[in-house]
């Protein structure tokens, strides 16, 4: 299968190292683009829950190779660290090897505009309502991620393809939803500060682009749920693919179809 190019391509919230983590998916989407620029846009691995329990299976680190082997062959990588990879934050400015370590940076889009990236933990004094609060999601989130995870066993059990029940619940919380307002607000802020476009973040795993007061927010979304992306073509067309749909938009329907009923992607 022929190679998509990208000028740009931003995976944010992958959790290498959890058990919920799509690296299978995320390997296989990696395995079908050429991009001038990557953009990890924190959370690349978990290590709060790796200091729970450590769980590394060779999917993850299959992932990890892929990374490194695209920043060897061309490839601009620059890793931008969020709270659960927070360790790493105190390298930005650095590089290990040949990918730059940032806390933050400007992008510049082939059509001229400029965009704040960043994880989005920084916003996270704006949307919570207290650490009892914050515990309280934090399990709830567990539950939901448990409930997903048997969900789409069950679907595979089906031989239907995977949907993000997670994802469609959190929708319909209304608590949810105002954490995501607050979240979105302090962004596109934070962005009309620095006289910038828009903002392309992670965090919160709930992918969407919109324009808030002529500030374009984009959450390039998560590799636990949604399993999606930000992506940027030659033009500057910035578009969030998630990978079902790229799956059957690409001609490569049957790697889905796999994964599904062995496991196991190519």
């Amino acid at each position: 299968m022929a190679k998509i190019h990208y000028k740009a391509v931003w995976l944010s919230d992958i959790h290498l190292g959890n058990k919920d983590c799509k690296a299978e998916f995320l390997l296989t989407f990696l395995q079908s683009i050429s991009v001038d620029t990557l953009y990890l846009v924190g959370d690349i691995v978990d290590m709060w829950q790796m200091e729970k329990q450590f769980r590394w299976p060779e999917t993850h680190n299959r992932v990890m190779h892929k990374l490194m082997q695209m920043s060897n062959s061309g490839t601009r990588v620059v890793y931008l660290p969020g709270n659960h990879d927070a360790p790493i934050q105190k390298y930005s400015g650095m590089a290990f090897g040949d990918i730059a370590i940032e806390r933050e940076l400007v992008h510049t889009t082939a059509n001229g505009k400029r965009y704040l990236v960043l994880h989005g933990d920084q916003f996270d004094a704006d949307v919570t309502l207290g650490k009892f609060h914050a515990w309280i999601g934090d399990k709830g989130y567990d539950l939901l991620l448990f409930l997903n995870r048997w969900y789409n066993r069950f679907r595979a059990w089906r031989n239907s393809h995977y949907w993000s029940l997670a994802g469609y619940i959190k929708k319909h919380i209304k608590g949810a939803n105002k954490a995501i307002e607050r979240y979105r607000a302090a962004g596109c802020r934070h962005a009309a500060e620095r006289g910038l476009d828009g903002i392309i973040c992670g965090h919160i795993h709930h992918p969407e682009s919109l324009m808030v007061n002529g500030i374009h927010y984009i959450n390039d979304g998560d590799w636990i749920e949604n399993c999606s992306a930000l992506v940027e073509d030659n033009n500057g067309q910035l578009s969030l693919i998630h990978f079902n749909e790229y799956l059957k938009h690409s001609g490569n329907v049957s790697v889905l179809a796999d994964f599904i009923k062995t496991g196991k992607a190519a």
